[in-house]
């Protein structure tokens, strides 16, 4: 790897370029991960960040949850039976159905995902 430098005063300074990296912005997830890796592994959050592929990571992070969070709604949401008819028929059951969905959901992808 050949450096390549300028001129700054008395000085030479590296002419150092980052990477392009990946465009995109984080959600929830994405955030959550990042919080996690800088206060319980911060060795890997620093090599992550000093090899340039902690944006990456964290957008892959992201939209891992996002798919598996849909996926998994509808999922449960089979299983236990909750439909469009019982939302007309039995609105507070629906809501705690779906509430209950929505916990077991986010405690998954947490445990599976984000801090792992």
């Amino acid at each position: 790897m050949e450096l390549k430098y300028k001129k700054n005063g008395d000085y030479l300074i590296p002419d150092l370029k980052m990477d392009p990296q990946p465009e995109g912005e984080l959600g929830e997830y994405g955030k959550m991960r990042q919080k996690y890796l800088k206060e319980q592994r911060p060795i890997l959050y620093n090599d992550l960040l000093l090899t340039g592929t902690l944006w990456k990571h964290l957008l892959d992070i992201d939209r891992e949850a996002e798919e598996m969070e849909d996926r998994l709604t509808k999922q449960m949401k089979q299983q236990r039976g909750v439909t469009e008819q019982l939302k007309a028929s039995d609105q507070m059951r629906w809501v705690q159905e779906m509430n209950n969905i929505q916990a077991c959901v986010e405690e998954t992808i947490r445990n599976d995902l984000i801090y792992s």
